[in-house]
């Protein structure tokens, strides 16, 4: 039980944390309780009046033997429900209710006095949303409904929300962890790169959804399985495709109803997510890319990224021989592959020159540059760079080059990086220093596009796989200041982080892969330890593990401790990897991989491998120690015949 009130975590308002002391054991009263609120603002839950409050009682309780203090009204109903679940004394779950129902409940898993998971429970539906920055905002959904991600969508275009937005979108390594086919991986992703390069225009185009619109109800026939083996794919899928939302908007004295289009939905795990938006969100009937169409059953057509419900004759004619060649491009031999790319970009050239719209050519401009540059990163198109030099140089000259251009711009800049290093007798030095000229220039041409985020990132991590961390740290450290707000600049946070830790303490906690319990640096205090980030998808990192399982066998006994944090989108593979080969130190995982995971972003791992040496005193050693040399570092570590010669401060 409680049996010191040292402290009662109050949420002051919809984001900050406050501590409330209070005396050894007294109890916080009912006011002060009922004064706490949930760090959402979605929630509605009961709200005594001050007349109320005056007559609510307070007492302290065990549940389950977990103990916690409730608040209930006259009638005894419960209103709230604060509970310690670790026995320290210290609030960890913050429970509110509506009608005597828990609907809402805000958790600290980490046990920091910091929110970091939101739970929508009984009659307020199912969304459990993570925080992994712990700033009062919704990071990712580990669940939640369709019908939740169709009101959010429409919530996300209401107040042009990106971000809201973002959250509900396929991540990349929840699309990797679906088991589809390679070429409709790659589609997906194009189709979801320029559904969030243009949601903010497609927000502005709407007519439907204003700032008073409220979301009704959501519109689809049943949900469908399209199973392992279809088209490729490995796994079985469960969908909806021509998904919708009915939205309730005031219009004078009446009341307008309208159908918004959300499209093709997909589970993972718990949730579900969508694939963008269609181009017009306005039909009736969508005209989106559907998951589920006769290509995935008898191999006919269906829709490319750029949406084809408005085509003029001929570019349908366009599209539809489109269609039919890329069809052909799966199976094809790489000489074959680069015949068929060629015929691509002549196709999607003649596309864009045919757009009835800004939007329709901007789309296709966007296709053409994502599609040949991946295939020339591929090694299956070599010729695919002088195409998109030509593409550069005529999208320059088309309406809405500002933005466009940049996009092209990277693209082609990828292409040639990966071009040259494909050759023989490749200069690798020379590649080097093109491709971060070439950002450079990006960013001073476009210092406001989103490439210029992604280009000062890759700046940072060129000059870290340089061994030159000041270097990277600058660029870093220049992302955080110009462009605070982007995806780009919460991984160079935990970058900047890890290169500066030498010396320093750090933590590091997080559920074990098992989920039978925690990973916790903390508690190998008086050990030297490895903190191994690694994924099933990389292989240097799981070769790696060999080396790691021979150091603590040689050095167990003298105080060395490995700790794995895995890094896979799924943990299904991971623990399969785990279980056919005996790696016997604990694994930490959490969802989100490499490119959103809080164990991943903590410590800006941004490629793989990656180990950091801990001293038993939990600071940090080495920042980014190789294999090869462990051996080595692990004797001045812990003693072991050597003598220290101070700390390394290196990336790779």
């Amino acid at each position: 039980m409680l049996r010191n009130y040292r402290r009662i975590a109050i949420l002051a308002g919809a984001l900050s944390l406050v501590l409330l002391a209070v005396t050894a054991n007294a109890k916080p009263t009912p006011a002060e309780a009922l004064a706490i609120t949930p760090t959402q603002q979605d929630v509605d839950y009961d709200l005594p009046t001050k007349a109320e409050v005056a007559k609510c009682t307070l007492d302290v309780d065990s549940f389950g033997g977990i103990s916690g203090f409730v608040v209930k009204d006259a009638s005894g109903e419960v209103l709230r429900r604060f509970l310690d679940t670790n026995g320290d004394n210290q609030v960890d779950q913050w429970c509110y209710f509506k009608d005597g129902i828990e609907i809402y409940r805000d958790i600290d898993t980490d046990h920091n006095n910091k929110v970091n998971e939101c739970r929508w429970l009984g009659t307020a539906g199912t969304r459990w949303g993570i925080d992994r920055d712990q700033d009062g905002k919704i990071d990712s959904w580990k669940s939640i409904s369709p019908e939740e991600v169709s009101a959010e969508i429409v919530a996300a275009i209401a107040t042009a929300d990106e971000a809201r937005f973002r959250r509900l979108v396929l991540s990349s390594s929840e699309l990797d962890s679906l088991g589809l086919a390679d070429k409709k991986t790659a589609e997906i992703k194009t189709r979801i790169a320029a559904s969030l390069k243009n949601f903010a225009g497609r927000c502005e185009a709407q007519k439907i959804i204003s700032a008073k619109s409220e979301w009704i109800h959501f519109g689809a026939s049943r949900p469908a399985i399209i199973p392992a083996g279809t088209d490729g794919n490995t796994k079985d899928l469960t969908i909806y495709d021509d998904a919708s939302a009915v939205v309730e908007t005031p219009s004078g004295k009446e009341k307008k109803h309208s159908q918004l289009m959300i499209g093709s939905m997909v589970k993972v795990g718990d949730g579900w997510r969508v694939l963008g938006l269609p181009e017009n969100i306005e039909l009736t009937k969508t005209a989106a890319f559907r998951l589920l169409s006769p290509s995935n059953a008898a191999g006919s057509s269906g829709e490319t990224v750029a949406g084809t419900g408005d085509l003029s004759p001929e570019s349908r004619k366009l599209y539809d021989e489109l269609e039919t060649l890329e069809k052909s491009l799966a199976n094809a031999s790489p000489e074959k592959q680069a015949e068929i790319n060629d015929k691509r970009t002549d196709l999607l050239t003649k596309l864009i020159k045919n757009a009835n719209s800004a939007e329709e050519r901007g789309n296709w401009v966007r296709q053409f540059a994502e599609t040949i540059s991946a295939a020339v990163t591929a090694g299956n198109y070599p010729e695919g760079v002088k195409r998109l030099e030509t593409l550069a140089e005529d999208t320059a000259a088309l309406p809405g080059a500002k933005t466009l251009l940049p996009f092209v711009t990277y693209r082609l800049l990828q292409a040639q990086k990966d071009a040259a290093g494909q050759k023989e007798e490749a200069d690798y030095a020379k590649i080097s220093e093109t491709w971060t000229e070439g950002l450079e220039k990006i960013i001073e041409d476009y210092p406001t596009a989103p490439e210029a985020a992604e280009a000062m990132l890759q700046l940072g991590m060129a000059y870290e796989f340089n061994e030159k961390p000041k270097d990277a740290l600058t660029w870093y450290n220049r992302l955080l200041a110009e462009m605070p707000a982007s995806e780009q600049a919460k991984k160079s946070t935990g970058a900047k982080t890890r290169l500066d830790s030498v010396g320093k303490k750090i933590t590091l906690k997080g559920k074990s892969i098992d989920g039978k319990g925690a990973v916790n640096l903390a508690d190998y205090s008086g050990k030297v330890v490895l903190i191994h980030y690694w994924a099933t998808w990389a292989g240097p990192s799981k070769e790696d593990m060999d080396t790691i399982k021979d150091v603590q066998a040689k050095y167990g006994k003298s105080g060395f401790q490995p700790l794995g944090v895995n890094l896979d989108g799924s943990a299904t593979d991971a623990v399969k990897f785990l279980n056919a080969n005996r790696y016997p130190w604990p694994h930490a995982f959490e969802e989100g991989g490499i490119e959103e995971s809080r164990l991943a972003s903590e410590m800006g791992i941004l490629t793989l491998p990656m180990m950091l040496l801990v001293d038993k005193q939990g600071r940090v050693l080495n920042n980014n120690v190789h294999a090869a040399e462990l051996d080595a570092e692990l004797k001045k570590a812990l003693g072991l015949g050597t003598s220290a010669s101070g700390s390394k401060n290196k990336a790779r």
